[in-house]
């Protein structure tokens, strides 16, 4: 396996910085644009990448529409709703403020990617701001925005992500309940856990 292993290696085959068209650099900016803003507030999903001394981590987040609040142009709130409690992300942001976010619109080929430094809030009237059906979030990710710029639509092309005639019938992957069981020897999960899941999730969304 031939692996590169110096910045020169990986230019001689992707090119220098300064061979980057300006569409790749004018998109980049320091602050949440008008532009920016709308996808922000239409996007009910996001991926939160973080990074501790474990290594790193990709958490999905989703909520209705616009859940991630523009506090101001430099300044993103997203409440840390129900989930499985490992707190995975949450960790690494009390040691390492680093943060990236990728946001997707369902439909949409535009993808937007933000990267900054963020921190845990508990303050209660925030809290109590994000609370959906009386139920606030136990803290707050507070995130100051470094650099923003949405991303070109090849991903979403090419794999038909939006595409229903592409989806896959769920009932060909193994349960949630059928990978516990397997990984737990049987201790967790199985028929039940799959059986009462669907309400039991529909009882704690928030």
């Amino acid at each position: 396996m031939s692996v590169i292993t110096t910045i020169e290696q990986l230019e001689q085959i992707y090119g220098e910085w300064a061979s980057i068209g300006e569409a790749s650099t004018a998109k980049v900016a320091d602050r949440i644009t008008p532009s920016y803003r709308r996808l922000i507030e239409v996007s009910p999903f996001v991926a939160l990448a973080t990074a501790g001394p474990e290594g790193l981590d990709c958490s999905p987040r989703g909520d209705l529409p616009g859940f991630v609040r523009i506090h101001d142009d430099n300044t993103l709130m997203l409440p840390d709703r129900r989930g499985n409690n490992r707190v995975d992300s949450l960790r690494n942001i009390v040691r390492d403020p680093r943060v990236a976010l990728l946001f997707l619109i369902p439909g949409a080929g535009t993808t937007l990617r933000i990267n900054g430094a963020a921190q845990l809030s508990v303050e209660p009237d925030l809290l109590a701001s994000f609370a959906v059906d009386s139920k606030p979030p136990r803290s707050v990710i507070v995130m100051t925005v470094g650099e923003i710029y949405f991303q070109c639509a090849r991903a979403i092309v090419r794999s038909e992500l939006w595409n229903p005639d592409k989806r896959v019938d769920t009932a060909t992957l193994p349960s949630p309940g059928q990978i516990l069981a397997e990984m737990s020897e049987s201790r967790v999960g199985g028929a039940e856990y799959d059986r009462v899941w669907p309400e039991r999730a529909r009882q704690t969304l928030w």
